[in-house]
């Protein structure tokens, strides 16, 4: 299928192709015969996860306040309740437990909704968007978990807000900046976001006055205006692909990974998506400048997007571009997008400060990255053969971060002109798998592109059931705000690692239904083949 007047689109529609229904998961005759459609149809089963999935975020919201991250500064901390939620042993356990449990449920309910709207017919779209908005509702006005950098953009707009630059400066010179709460790694590191989302801070802590609770509901309003963005377009480009809208939807926006990191923790990256997304569909569609700028917000809310200008000047370059125009207008896309940027940073005194994200990277790695995990291992073998570890594990991770850029530029010169957002979509993979630090919602910059061009019903789908339940699972237990004096039995850590594998094992191998997602046979089935397995040997 094209796209448009750019002839952009992907004839990979056999991605969607769909596996057999096992016996408890037939869907009744609505979904096949429009005029059947009632209480058995996929609509109205939809809505049991949805209901479920809505009740896991209320627990989500209600832990929040006794595990989540509040700020010093924040009237919150004196309200009795919260104090009891947060100083006594009980309030922290049961707060723990809500929280962990809840996102736990709401990896459920996704998983479900996926599986009760199975045949994607008229109406999941639909589904597919009631299902984000009532999961993200509660998120809206839970104490930030996951993560509490939102804390830091509040001391990054204060910065611009009082004529200091946060490319130069960290928000420890600010007075009073530990009531802001922000994580101490802020205190003298430099901002590595875009002039667009310091302009963003700015106008949030000019009409807040730095109250951290205010200045969090914003913050989160900008983010679900990524969202949203995302719920517009992502379906949008799907159907430009030839795969089917509520799918993509479903893969992309409705899992909890996505809701709990751009609304719970209020990430400024879900900007960075809906604005990549948005601006990839009107490139794709032949509204080649249009998709240019909107790519260029993004790069202003984060540097990251960068890598996707490559493939939007080939959009514009046209199919039938030989390597001078394609070269042409590679040139034209940097010297527009670049161009737009420079002006940009003139407001405040920002200039190309963002620039040193992409030059300067964060040192050092993150265990559970491929890049990470491969080189300690190697650091432990070449230890044992008596050859440097760290500094083998160090090159290693070097290799593997180039070798991730290798992929970008290939992608940029090899494959069809009707692959190009796919194309785009692999090659911010490969920068983002292949790194050495990946934080939970790095994978969701490229998902959404990934889920318009296909992701295949097979182990493609799998991989990212796996990655979505690991990283809600670590996060919830990673990202515990306990205080230090809180006598507990159990460590809060230990508790929520305990409760998120505990259900996901219940989920793997217990769950009638969610078990078939990963295995397709019961384990009793297992057990009789390989008992004729045996029998057959014998």
């Amino acid at each position: 299928m094209t796209a448009g007047g750019s002839g952009v689109g992907t004839s990979n529609s056999r991605d969607e192709a769909k596996e057999p229904a096992v016996p408890s998961e037939t869907i009744a005759a609505g979904a096949h015969f429009p005029s059947a459609a009632g209480i058995g149809s996929p609509r109205v089963k939809a809505y049991v996860a949805i209901w479920q999935g809505f009740f896991g975020s209320l627990m989500i919201f209600v832990g929040s306040i006794g595990a989540g991250w509040i700020a010093n500064g924040s009237p919150m901390v004196r309200h009795p309740l919260v104090i009891a939620l947060r100083t006594e042993g009980w309030g922290v356990t049961t707060s723990t437990i809500l929280l962990t449990a809840g996102a736990m449920l709401l990896v459920r309910s996704w998983l479900r909704l996926g599986q009760r709207l199975k045949d994607w017919g008229p109406g999941s779209v639909r589904s597919v968007v009631v299902a984000v908005a009532a999961w993200a509702a509660p998120m809206m006005f839970a104490v930030p978990i996951y993560s509490r950098d939102v804390y830091a953009y509040t001391g990054q707009g204060r910065l611009v807000l009082e004529g200091q630059n946060p490319y130069t400066a960290g928000i420890s010179s600010l007075s009073n900046w530990f009531a802001l709460g922000a994580d101490p790694a802020w205190a003298e590191a430099k901002t590595p976001y875009g002039p667009y989302f310091l302009w963003l801070a700015r106008w949030v802590v000019g009409i807040t006055n730095a109250q951290p609770d205010l200045s969090v509901l914003l913050f989160r309003v900008l983010a679900a205006g990524g969202v949203l963005l995302c719920v517009i377009y992502v379906p949008k480009l799907a159907e430009l692909h030839g795969i089917n809208p509520g799918r993509a939807l479903w893969i992309a926006v409705a899992n909890p990974l996505f809701l709990i990191s751009f609304i719970a923790s209020a990430h400024n990256d879900a900007l960075l998506v809906g604005l990549a997304v948005a601006g990839m569909y009107f490139a794709a569609t032949g509204r080649h400048v249009t998709g240019l700028l909107l790519v260029t917000a993004s790069i202003g809310i984060k540097p990251i997007t960068v890598l996707l200008l490559p493939f939007i000047g080939l959009m514009w370059a046209g199919p039938a571009a030989n390597w001078t125009r394609k070269f042409l207008f590679w040139g034209a896309t940097a010297a527009i997008s670049f161009g737009v940027l420079a002006v940009s940073g003139i407001p405040y005194n920002l200039g190309f400060g963002w620039a040193w994200a992409i030059l300067d990277p964060t040192p050092g790695y993150t265990a559970f990255s491929p890049s990470g995990f491969l080189s300690q291992q190697v650091d432990v073998i070449a230890n044992l053969l008596g050859l440097p570890g760290g500094t083998v594990a160090s090159g290693l991770r070097t290799l593997l971060k180039w070798t991730g850029m290798a992929l970008v530029v290939v992608l940029m010169f090899r494959g069809d002109y009707s692959r190009l957002v796919r194309r785009a979509a692999l090659a911010f993979a490969a920068v983002v798998m292949l790194a050495p630090i990946i934080q939970p919602w790095y994978i969701l910059w490229f998902i959404p592109l990934l889920a318009v061009t296909g992701i295949r019903d097979d182990w493609q789908i799998k991989c990212l059931y796996v990655a979505v339940t690991f990283f809600v699972a670590f996060g919830a237990q990673d990202q515990l705000s306990v205080l230090s004096f809180v006598e507990l039995n159990v460590k809060a850590s230990s508790l929520a690692y305990v409760v998120a594998v505990g259900f996901a094992i219940y989920l793997m191998v217990l769950d009638v239904h969610t078990r078939r997602l990963l295995i397709r046979s019961t384990p009793g089935e297992l057990l009789r083949r390989l008992e004729q397995r045996l029998r057959r040997s014998g």
